[in-house]
């Protein structure tokens, strides 16, 4: 149950918001009381934790997946990880939403645990970055935090607006933000 009322919460946080969602409202698609709710959770500001937290910890898990597996390149490091970014907002489309749009309604508590984990996936990229610099795959020209700051910026806003039945397949966007931010746009 406990599954199924954070699966429907998505589903109302990102159609209607967490400020105007009521725990009501998520017990009644569920066709559950309210004490089978207060079972789980203490109160819907903790369910949106839950979702944050598992969101965030299932990427950065996946992160490191990537980053401790063997490539020929720090290049192919970053695409993997624009892939996995693009891939969870084709599959995660609803829990990204949520989890980039809901987090204001967390308390300061929750979200310096949040931003903590979020800061921590930016910062892997830096890292890779910073790799790909000290070994020459990379330009050492800019800066790895600002590099960082603009893949996952490019990225993640894709959640707002990429269509997965849209012109553009997910593997394609993944191509295009590569080679955008691996090499440029200019001719």
């Amino acid at each position: 149950m406990k599954s199924e009322i954070v699966k429907q919460s998505i589903l109302l946080f990102e159609k209607k918001g967490f400020s105007t969602t009521s725990i009501q409202d998520i017990v009644d698609e569920l066709d559950v009381t309210k004490g089978t709710f207060y079972y789980y959770y203490s109160s819907k500001e903790q369910l949106l934790m839950d979702i944050h937290e598992e969101y965030i910890t299932k990427l950065l898990e996946a992160q490191y997946e990537i980053i401790n597996r063997s490539y020929t390149s720090y290049k192919d490091q970053l695409i993997e990880i624009i892939r996995l970014i693009i891939t969870d907002i084709v599959e995660n489309g609803s829990s990204a939403r949520v989890f980039f749009r809901e987090m204001r309604h967390l308390s300061e508590k929750h979200i310096k645990i949040i931003k903590e984990k979020r800061k921590q996936f930016r910062l892997n990229i830096e890292s890779i970055v910073e790799e790909g610099i000290k070994h020459g795959e990379i330009r050492d020209d800019l800066r790895p935090d600002m590099i960082s700051f603009g893949i996952v910026g490019i990225t993640n806003w894709s959640y707002n607006w990429y269509k997965t039945e849209g012109e553009v397949t997910p593997e394609q966007l993944v191509s295009i933000y590569s080679k955008m931010i691996l090499t440029g746009i200019e001719k």
